[in-house]
């Protein structure tokens, strides 16, 4: 699971992964400007869709789909072992990924704060 955090006065959006998720997916976290944020989701239908080639990380189908994954030209970063909490983060194209697929405790909170964030 993820924290996320919107620092308003620095414009910056930041995943910090807890526990083994960090070493399922090589990464104990993320920063991505503000400016580079498209939107968020909520989107357990997500976890369904096929990964594509695994580049880092960890996946064990139903279990753990964790780190850095290619699909059809698109870069993923994955970090969910529960779909039903999965938000998906759409970024712009200078970003290092196109897509963030992320479980966090509160899926609904997560996007409201993202969008909140991005209106302002």
């Amino acid at each position: 699971m993820a924290r996320i955090a919107v620092d308003r006065e620095n414009r910056l959006l930041t995943a910090e992964f807890e526990g083994l998720d960090k070493l399922w997916a090589v990464k104990s976290r993320l920063e991505i400007p503000l400016a580079h944020v498209r939107g968020a989701t909520h989107d357990p239908g997500m976890a369904r869709e096929p990964k594509g080639i695994r580049v880092a990380g960890t996946h064990f189908p139903g279990v753990v789909t964790a780190g850095r994954f290619r699909r059809g030209g698109e870069r993923f970063f994955w970090s969910v072992r529960n779909p039903e909490k999965a938000v998906v983060i759409e970024l712009a194209d200078d970003e290092s990924y196109d897509r963030l697929v992320i479980e966090v405790d509160d899926p609904r909170a997560t996007v409201a704060l993202i969008e909140n964030a991005l209106t302002r």
